[in-house]
């Protein structure tokens, strides 16, 4: 029968398989370095990913947040001219035309205007001429400096929140439990002594958030009260407390030439004695405060926490890579490791085994090597 006709390399290569093969070295080196690896990993599974970061629970998470928003324009509805302060509240705007003759008057002008433009070129004053509008007699003038309500620096501000998290069908308020009316009207919120009570006085609240009162009042700014939800739904009901803190939201354009500060502006309408509509158009400089309140729950889950343990067990691997590396590579004697290592079997012939046994020559022990095979299939024992 002829022999079988030997197929191309890259052919045989292509359709190989690897298998493990385990071999034990007795090496303290690699020993010591792959359980360090191994009490490392369990370690940081344990104390982080357990312990710390809790992930063994089923997370519900709700975020909320504040927006705050300006919107400009001129409108005409009708025979009456509408603006920002007309139809926004809070609500802004800024005008002034200037002019040599009507052509510069031309057209529908800046629709953040006091009014609508007639087309006339008209003297303001004997130096100044300016484009005649239609709208609100006199316009506004913003340049006017009053003195800051100092007083509102002891004004209380109450905030009534309550969070749920429909996961867990959980719900709590930020009202202190067990507080009767008087006791709550006369606390105030402070971060050490009294970081459960609701009501919070302004001025407070403006330097929790690194400003200074007066200097705000005079310009207006916004500040963000956050309250956060943070709870572990294992423990008591009772152990799920907000947690405050403060920062103001237009930091970035407090400085800012064009707008800065906060302020907005609101009318006030009634008729004259013959009849004519008029309005009182206040421009107010004030801080707003935007409530923001964020938070999670967890509460133990069988699900995640197979997941992490399978991981924590899966990354232990990590070690036997490491070792593997310094096995092959850095220590002497790394030849002889990846004889033992790697071994290429080829494939087992069909030709039937010879019957008769093997006799060996007197007083001949055969070929002799340290090789130890151990009783379980496929590991060797390298005694080195």
């Amino acid at each position: 029968m002829p022999p079988p006709r030997p197929q191309p390399r890259c052919l045989a290569d292509f359709f190989s398989y690897e298998t493990t093969k385990s071999v034990v070295v007795k090496s303290w080196v690699v020993g010591v370095v792959n359980r360090v690896v191994q009490l490392l990993i369990l370690s940081y599974f344990i104390g982080w990913v357990f312990l710390h970061e809790k992930a063994y629970q089923v997370r519900d998470t709700v975020i909320e947040s504040s927006v705050v928003t300006k919107v400009k324009g001129i409108g005409k509805y009708g025979n009456r001219v509408l603006d920002t302060a007309d139809y926004v509240t809070p609500p802004q705007s800024e005008a002034a035309y200037r002019c040599a003759s009507n052509r510069d008057c031309q057209g529908k002008g800046r629709t953040t205007g006091s009014g609508v433009l007639t087309g006339r070129c008209v003297p303001y004053n004997v130096t100044l001429h300016t484009c005649e509008i239609r709208g609100w007699c006199p316009p506004e003038v913003d340049t006017v400096d009053v003195p800051v309500m100092l007083e509102a620096e002891n004004f209380t501000l109450f905030i009534k929140n309550s969070v749920r998290f429909p996961l867990f069908g959980f719900e709590k308020a930020n009202l202190p439990p067990q507080v009767s009316a008087g006791e709550l009207q006369r606390c105030r919120f402070h971060p050490e002594q009294q970081p459960l009570c609701p009501i919070l006085r302004l001025g407070d609240v403006a330097r929790f958030a690194g400003q200074d009162f007066a200097s705000l009042a005079a310009t207006g700014g916004v500040l963000g009260i956050k309250i956060g939800w943070v709870c572990d739904l294992d423990r008591a009901w009772e152990l799920c407390l907000p947690r405050y803190s403060f920062t103001r939201l237009d930091s970035v354009t407090q400085h800012s030439p064009g707008s800065p500060g906060y302020n907005f502006r609101h009318a006030r309408y009634y008729r004259g004695h013959n009849g004519t509509e008029l309005r009182t158009l206040t421009k107010a400089f004030g801080i707003r405060f935007d409530v923001l309140v964020y938070g999670n729950a967890g509460k133990f889950g069988i699900v995640p926490t197979l997941i992490n343990t399978v991981a924590a067990f899966t990354s232990i691997g990590v070690g036997t890579v490491l070792c593997d590396i310094i096995l092959l590579n850095f220590l002497k004697g790394a030849e002889h490791y990846k004889a033992r290592k790697f071994e290429e079997v080829p494939e087992a012939s069909v030709s039937p085994a010879p019957t008769s046994p093997t006799v060996c020559a007197p007083g001949a022990l055969g070929d002799q090597s340290r090789e130890k095979q151990s009783t379980d299939s496929g590991t060797f024992s390298l005694g080195l």
